[in-house]
């Protein structure tokens, strides 16, 4: 009934307005001028320099929100020169109230405060950009516009000019950009798209020089035109950035392995370059590279055995990191599709080595953290033809532990030599409507014999199709992958025994593991269709997995054996209203079957969003999972019934533009007979006490009741015995960042995050009947007269006749963790930057058994100091 009623929504949207078509809104036109033999502006914001009378103002810009297409509090115009190596951008953003001008100082790309942005679609593709942005208090911001301004990458990092200043009429900005930093075609007469935003900061209202209206089907489609760009001469980039970091590593304790010292100093150099093949096409090297960053990654712990998705943060892989993306299953709107799995995940490149020696009695090790990156090449970038073209090739050293018997020593390989490559291509058609590409990745590792647990070869390959029409307001998207994995018996059972595959379950027929096999090869892909403009849009698809697919050499991925069909119909408003700015309204359903063709689950969601005038944020949303089977729980068991499940919450966020600010988060997710609740609180608090000094504290705790809580699988009389526990689980994180900006060059930053989490465990039984609609067939409890306790762990007596049938692990568990980071910046000249680093680290498991105090001063004790400087140069030609 749900999907009939769905389906029927969702398809009665087609005959729905589409909102006010983009094509019927006149594009505007600027022409600048070329500078020619005059003298080019200083950029000091200031504006009065003679070149600037060379061509007009070009005003009218419109709001954008709350209120669209009506007139901005206060006008905004600006004016646009070239020369042979640079754009020259000039704004005047007037303002009767100067001094109530909001000057707030933040790191670079914070966007604080009030601001002017410049947005230039030089590639003409109507689906990228470059975005640059400079607020009044002089920080800049650069961000890289994909997929129709459905992505912004901050991570970008152009260099280029601008200045700002504050007179009686308000405010103005100058900006250089150096057209080394954009790509850009051949041709004689150059047609790029633009577009300008600014943003008022006491009203938090945007007013844009073209104008886009909010239920637009895109943004870098509406921008407005920029003509007078003449023979303007390829840039030919060349950037050579030499680095070296010295390094200090203190241990907070006395180590009982001899091997490890207890403070060690390093001393690292190399280089990186990038060298403009064409005017759009890069090719970025590095020799001996520093893929060191400088934030920790959050603390996080998994109970379910999968991995943890952590975000890329080495410069190197971070730019044109969207050319290479092949996420072939994510959903914008619907989401709940393993939209983190992609074919490419670059934290797999020097990794942590995946082996551990093997140790006799009185033997210690030392093993490397990271597998070294010998060295990192790739060539990328979008031509004027429309041809977005990505290669990657990375090699890892072998990396070997040290193993020591406090005479002797000897060496074991723990990660073997590995090879890397990423090529990705994609091509515009039907005046850019349409868009064809494809990826292949090769893992290829030098192995030995201790390793042949790891793939010898590892292949994923995809195609992938995007189709606009109706004025980009409908698309379909599509894609199809595949991957194959070679190597020994022992590698290709483990992977089909692995987490993300289990073939050994036992009740499933379509699966099965193959103990000979010596390869692997699997299949997936999504089919999706949407509609992306007008106050009404939908989307709707399915994606699949095959059993066999397998991606985590070079790729992510959680599970395979999965087919869901995904659904959402959204309403937005486009006009403010008496007591709001704006809201919406979502539904979304998710329906997941296996393979084997068992319906495993089905989950509705409804959920709404309402911004009040006082800009006040109000989230509310509702989950119910009527049909609820888990593959995954047994660990390689046969599928578990699960009860019903709801999930109610909702988040409360203040006007971000206050001096003091907050949100809060609360949700409550429970099952049914009394299986599972779980309570989930998180919330931030922001004080901002001068412009240049933020303080901020994210605590987040979560109490969790579950009575399915996998423990072990045991074995009585030759039959699998799978144990569950009741579960109540603890965790708390409580992360604290200062930010004190000096200026926008310099800063200091701290980030410290203590976490915690505990598991008891009261109360295990044994799966009886893993599809009983009844919770008690479901599980046998095994009852005191059955289990006992000792200094090991369980024992159990299933049959009561004196002896112990098995035993496992008592699976009571704390964990106590410390990171934090204090970092200064510098940006002595653009691009070039020294950093001085201050990082603690100290982690513990157990220790909370005497209570919390304890716990963490016995973990406060352990903690390792590292201290690092860093010191770049960029040179520029």
């Amino acid at each position: 009934m749900q999907k009939t009623l769905f389906f029927a929504l969702t398809f009665s949207c087609l005959f729905l307005e589409s909102g006010l078509a983009q094509d019927s809104i006149p594009k505007r036109i600027y022409t600048t001028f070329y500078l020619g033999d005059a003298i080019p502006p200083k950029i000091d914001g200031r504006i009065d320099d003679p070149s600037w009378d060379l061509v007009d103002w070009s005003g009218n810009y419109v709001e954008w929100s709350p209120d669209e297409n009506t007139e901005p509090s206060y006008p905004t115009k600006l004016k646009i020169l070239y020369d042979d190596k640079s754009l020259f951008v000039a704004f005047r953003c007037y303002d009767n109230e100067p001094e109530k001008i909001v000057s707030r100082l933040s790191r670079r790309d914070g966007f604080d405060g009030d601001w002017v942005e410049l947005n230039v679609g030089s590639l003409g593709d109507l689906r990228t950009a470059y975005s640059f942005t400079i607020s009044v208090s002089g920080v800049q911001g650069e961000e890289y516009i994909t997929n129709d301004g459905q992505s912004w990458d901050n991570t970008w990092n152009p260099i280029w000019y601008a200045k700002t200043n504050i007179d009686k009429e308000g405010w103005t900005a100058e900006i250089r950009i150096p057209l080394s930093q954009i790509r850009f075609g051949k041709a004689e007469e150059q047609l790029w798209g633009i577009q300008s935003t600014r943003r008022f900061f006491r009203k938090e209202e945007r007013s844009v020089w073209q104008r886009s209206p909010l239920n637009a089907p895109g943004w870098v489609s509406s921008f407005g035109e920029l003509h007078g760009l003449k023979n303007l001469k390829p840039q030919r980039q060349l950037e050579i950035q030499p680095y070296a970091v010295i390094s200090q590593n203190e241990l907070g304790m006395e180590s009982s392995n001899p091997l490890i010292k207890n403070s060690t100093t390093k001393l690292n150099a190399g280089l990186d370059g990038k060298l403009g093949v064409t005017n759009d096409l890069t090719l970025d090297f590095s020799i001996n590279p520093d893929f060191g960053q400088v934030e920790a990654d959050p603390s996080a712990i998994a109970l379910d055995g999968f991995q943890i998705f952590f975000q890329e943060r080495r410069p190197f892989f971070i730019e044109n990191k969207n050319i290479f993306d092949f996420a072939f299953s994510s959903s914008v709107n619907a989401g709940r599709t393993f939209g983190f799995d992609n074919l490419f995940y670059s934290r797999r490149i020097g990794r942590a080595p995946q082996g551990f020696p093997s140790l006799t009695e009185n033997e210690f090790s030392d093993q490397p953290n990271i597998s070294t990156i010998l060295g990192a090449a790739k060539f990328s970038g979008k031509t004027r033809d429309g041809w977005s073209i990505g290669v990657l090739e990375a090699a890892t050293s072998e990396e070997t532990a040290t193993i020591s018997d406090g005479t002797t020593e000897r060496k074991e390989a723990v990660e073997p030599l590995t090879n890397y490559l990423v090529t990705r291509v994609q091509k515009d058609f039907n005046n850019n409507n349409t868009f064809i590409g494809g990826i292949f990745t090769a893992t290829n590792r030098s192995l030995t014999d201790n390793l042949d647990f790891l793939h010898k070869s590892a292949y994923t390959g995809g195609l992938d199709i995007t189709h606009n029409w109706k004025n980009r307001s409908y698309y379909f998207k599509g894609n199809l992958i595949f991957s194959k994995v070679m190597g020994s018996q022992n590698a290709i059972t483990q992977t089909q025994q692995s987490i993300t595959h289990l073939f050994q379950r036992e009740d499933a027929d379509h699966i099965t593991v193959d103990a000979d096999a010596t390869a692997l090869t699997g299949t997936g892909g999504n089919l999706q269709i949407g509609k992306g403009a007008g106050n009404w849009r939908f989307q709707s698809g399915v994606t699949w997995r095959s059993p066999e697919l397998e991606l985590n050499d070079i790729g992510f991925q959680l599970r395979a054996d999965d087919l869901r069909y995904y659904g959402w119909l959204g309403y937005r408003t486009t006009k403010p209203l008496r007591s709001m700015r704006s809201w919406l309204v979502n539904y979304s359903q998710f329906a997941a079957f296996d393979f084997g063709g068992n319906f495993n689950e089905l989950l509705l969601n409804v959920n709404t969003w309402l911004n009040l005038k006082d800009n006040t944020w109000i989230n509310l949303f509702a989950d119910y999972k009527p049909i609820n089977f888990n593959n995954f729980l047994l660990r390689g068991g046969p599928r578990f019934r699960q009860p019903e499940e709801f999930t109610f919450g909702g988040t409360l966020t203040s006007d971000s533009r206050k001096k003091l600010r907050f949100s809060l988060t609360l949700s409550n997710q429970f099952a049914v007979e009394n299986v599972l609740d779980r309570l989930t609180f998180s919330g931030s608090i922001t004080y901002q006490p001068i412009n240049s000094v933020t303080v901020s504290l994210a605590p987040s705790y979560t109490k969790t009741n579950d009575s399915l809580q996998y423990v072990t699988r045991a074995f009585f009389n030759e039959e699998s015995r799978y144990v569950l526990g009741a579960i109540e689980q603890q965790t708390l994180s409580i992360p604290l960042r200062i930010d004190y900006i000096l200026t926008p060059t310099l800063s200091v930053q701290y980030w410290g995050q203590p976490f915690i989490s505990k598991g008891v465990f009261d109360g295990f039984g044994i799966v009886n009947d893993p599809l009983a609609s009844d919770f008690d067939r479901r599980l046998t409890s095994l009852s005191d007269d059955r289990l006992s306790m000792t200094d090991l762990g369980f024992q159990v007596d299933e049959n009561m006749d004196g002896t112990v049938d098995y035993s496992f692990a008592d699976p009571d568990f704390s964990f106590v963790q410390w990171r934090s980071n204090m970092v200064l910046r510098w940006e002595y000249v653009p691009g070039s930057e020294l950093y001085l680093v201050w990082s603690q680290n100290a982690s513990n498991f157990g220790g909370l058994d005497q209570g919390l105090t304890q716990g963490l001063q016995a973990n406060i004790k352990d903690i390792t100091n590292i201290f690092l400087v860093k010191l770049t140069y960029r040179f520029l030609k």
